[in-house]
């Protein structure tokens, strides 16, 4: 089972020999076991890869997650077809109707909003309470926009002096990088579980092929935050680019522990988990089915 992460910010060369990812920088050479990486970020422009280590890297399910000038993830390389059943669920996800859907919605929004939560009595020492009155009143699809008024209460509590839309602020920089590669991650295991991840549940725009990774990736988000909140102490406003440390931390975030069901596994395992048991919902058309991931404690 794949377990580990490449990120790579120094001029690199990657191939593929004897089952191995070869990687080659001025001072050497690393291989790593290709059976063992589930993604790799290729955060430097001086970076190449021969096309036998994409084509190894599609069958093997790695998600190859690209960087713009600003080294933020702006891209991400996923293979076509992963699962024995593709077809079988794929249509069987186009088939959803509308009532399943709203309630699979309304059981990601109470789980995104349960996490927020946990966030604020783990970093901050309150401020959970409300979050936990709010995810109980998450009606199925979520009619009166609850993620929204829970989204505003979170962050004015988490960092009181924090906008989400300021692009500048290196707080947001972190999560930003830090939610692309959680999202690569949930549409990896989307892809390996059969699922389309263009056809969403509830996100629907006809410009995004990841509305379904963009739905299952909310209560994630919480996860993300708290590695971005370790990052930047706790918050205070800096317009400083993020630094290969920074970025380093935030590309790990796949590796970061959570709760799933009885179990504490990585955030990676979380998400395979979550696609699958997606799978079962949507067959049984029982949207108590999907599991979701929690903090671990």
């Amino acid at each position: 089972m794949a377990w580990r992460g490449l990120h790579l910010t120094r001029p690199s060369r990657l191939s593929f020999a004897d089952g191995q990812v070869v990687v080659a920088q001025d001072d050497g050479e690393v291989r790593l076991a290709l059976e063992d990486v589930a993604w790799i970020v290729l955060d430097t422009p001086q970076s190449t890869l021969s096309g036998s280590l994409l084509s190894a890297c599609m069958a093997a399910g790695i998600a190859l997650i690209a960087t713009d000038e600003k080294h933020t993830p702006s891209g991400v390389a996923l293979p076509f077809h992963r699962h024995f059943r593709q077809g079988e669920i794929a249509h069987r996800q186009v088939a959803m109707g509308a009532p399943l859907k709203k309630r699979l919605w309304q059981r990601i929004v109470r789980a995104k909003i349960d996490n927020q939560a946990a966030n604020l009595v783990a970093l901050r020492g309150d401020g959970g309470g409300a979050l936990t009155e709010m995810a109980r009143h998450v009606g199925s699809g979520d009619p009166d926009n609850v993620e929204a008024r829970a989204a505003r209460h979170y962050w004015a509590r988490l960092w009181p002096d924090f906008r989400r839309d300021d692009e500048g602020d290196r707080r947001n920089m972190l999560l930003n990088y830090g939610y692309a590669v959680a999202r690569a991650g949930v549409a990896r295991s989307l892809v390996a579980a059969g699922l389309l991840p263009a056809f969403g549940v509830n996100h629907a725009s006809v410009t995004n092929a990841f509305n379904l990774a963009d739905d299952v990736l909310e209560p994630f988000r919480p996860l993300v935050d708290r590695v971005a909140w370790k990052v930047a102490g706790e918050g205070r406003p800096s317009r400083d680019a993020l630094s290969v440390d920074d970025r380093r931390a935030m590309a790990g975030v796949l590796l970061v522990e959570a709760r799933i069901g009885a179990d504490t596994v990585t955030l990676l395992v979380a998400a395979e988990r979550a696609a699958e048991s997606l799978v079962r919902a949507i067959e049984m058309s029982l949207p108590e089915a999907l599991e979701l991931p929690a903090p671990a404690p």
